[in-house]
């Protein structure tokens, strides 16, 4: 494409859309940026751009510039925006950065490894990641996560392969990647006020297969998965490629007597199996945490990766913090940070990896339901604890399917509340239990981000080891 001239607008400022902006006006497009906010961070951003002479609109997120030929939106914007309605009315082409970065490619890009899912993205990619510097490959978790996808794609620094985590919000605004080999780990309820209906969200999640020339890796645990890779338009001889905790079948990946073993990648797959790792090489070892491995292992040897490099990668991977993070133990009682387990699927994983808990939870709930998450966890509660705004919603569903737990609902939503917490879960909790913050909703109603929850958690974990030292 000649950009020379282009009227691009671009939607959003922040981590996607400043790079797509300076990216684009480089390339010799005719840039203006359009922003809902017109806060100080955002007045920063435009005098940067602006010096580069690209236009910023900030406080109007909703009018299409004149003339506007393309728009590049960050991930987050909804499609019901009334820009993207004035943009279709217009025939105008919508992009999200992933397709930027797609369209930018040179003639000799390095492939793609792409990985989906409601959640365990970001861990798999960055194992993925991993197991890809332990072949030797020159590689970048990106997408979502770590390096600009455009960055990787238009920088000077080349790679053999790249390790990519694709969001359903960025899957939507991408008709047109193809990927070497990709995975869905798993699909829940999630952005359903962002997608409209479940049906919208797993098509956007399953537009990662579109193409895929290699391999189709999803979890044989969720049917839903599958159906996503059946549904796939995809190249000639592209397989699917199932993970599972148990004994594999042919064309999968599992779990043997603590072994992680592969019939997928193997001659005589129907007899032969090839082991991987040890279960014991993973951190944490929980349950969906070895599933995030057999999919970034299943990826990495659809690229060709060797059964000791996947080993050396898990061994090498660290989990980032707030992803059932072991804080301290004190006084016999392990304490837990899983502050990243921002929906019910997050949580119920974490819960399944502990017995007996008890469990910090609350936030804000997004429109989730709880029923599922309790009666799948109830018989490992020793006691709850709730904080936040919607902390009533998983109360009422406590009430209902384990009367038996005790429940401590702390009535308030200031950050102090999470000392409380921590203080009335180790009051509930005996020794050997582990207490365990996996809230099941966002942090927003309390903290800015799930990070800033998980920290105050810590410092109220290492105030009460101090208090017993």
């Amino acid at each position: 494409m000649n950009w020379h001239g282009k009227r691009v607008t671009v939607a959003g400022l922040g981590i996607s859309g400043v790079p797509a902006a300076r990216v684009l006006r480089a390339l010799g497009a005719e840039v203006t940026v359009v922003n809902d906010g017109d806060d100080e961070p955002a007045r920063a951003q435009a005098a940067e751009l602006e010096k580069l002479g690209i236009t910023v609109r900030l406080g109007d997120g909703a009018t299409l510039p004149e003339a506007t030929e393309l728009v590049v939106t960050a991930p987050g914007w909804r499609p019901d925006k009334p820009l993207f309605t004035a943009a279709a009315a217009a025939g105008v082409e919508i992009w999200g950065d992933v397709e930027l970065a797609w369209r930018l490619r040179g003639p000799d890009a390095a492939p793609w490894l792409a990985v989906t899912g409601t959640n365990g993205k970001t861990t798999t990619v960055r194992m993925l990641a991993s197991i890809l510097t332990a072949a030797g490959l020159r590689t970048a978790a990106v997408g979502n996560i770590g390096v600009s996808l455009l960055e990787a794609v238009t920088g000077e620094e080349t790679y053999d392969v790249l390790a990519v985590e694709l969001s359903s919000y960025q899957l939507h605004w991408a008709p047109s990647p193809r990927a070497h080999s990709a995975a869905v780990l798993n699909l829940a309820p999630d952005h359903l006020d962002w997608h409209g209906s479940m049906e919208a969200y797993a098509t956007d999640k399953g537009r990662v297969y579109e193409g895929n020339t290699v391999a189709c890796v999803y979890n044989a645990a969720d049917p839903a998965t599958e159906e996503l890779v059946r549904a796939a338009d995809v190249e000639e001889g592209c397989r699917a490629i199932g993970f599972t905790l148990g004994t594999p079948g042919p064309s999968q990946l599992g779990v043997v007597d603590g072994i992680l073993v592969d019939r997928a990648f193997v001659e005589n797959r129907r007899e032969r199996a090839q082991e991987l790792a040890q279960v014991s090489d993973i951190r944490p070892p929980a349950p969906h945490n070895i599933a995030n491995a057999l999919a970034a292992a299943a990826l990495a040897r659809a690229f060709g990766v060797g059964p000791a490099a996947v080993r050396d990668g898990l061994r090498s991977f660290r989990p980032d913090p707030h992803r059932i993070e072991l804080v301290a133990e004190v006084a016999a009682i392990t304490y837990v940070d899983d502050s990243k387990a921002t929906n019910t699927h997050a949580a119920e994983a974490s819960l399944a990896a502990y017995d007996p808990i008890v469990w910090i939870a609350g936030g804000l709930a997004k429109g989730a339901t709880f029923d599922e998450l309790v009666m799948a966890s109830a018989r490992r509660l020793r006691g709850v604890v709730l904080i936040g705004a919607d902390r009533a919603l998983i109360g009422e569903a406590l009430a209902r399917h384990a009367p038996e737990v005790p429940v401590v609902d702390l009535d308030r939503t200031d950050t102090g509340a999470m000392s409380a917490a921590v203080r009335e879960a180790a009051r509930l909790a005996q020794p050997g239990d582990t207490v365990l913050m996996a809230p099941a909703c966002a942090s927003m109603d309390m903290f800015a981000n799930y990070n800033k929850r998980g920290e105050a958690f810590a410092d109220a974990v290492h105030a009460l080891a101090a208090e017993h030292a």
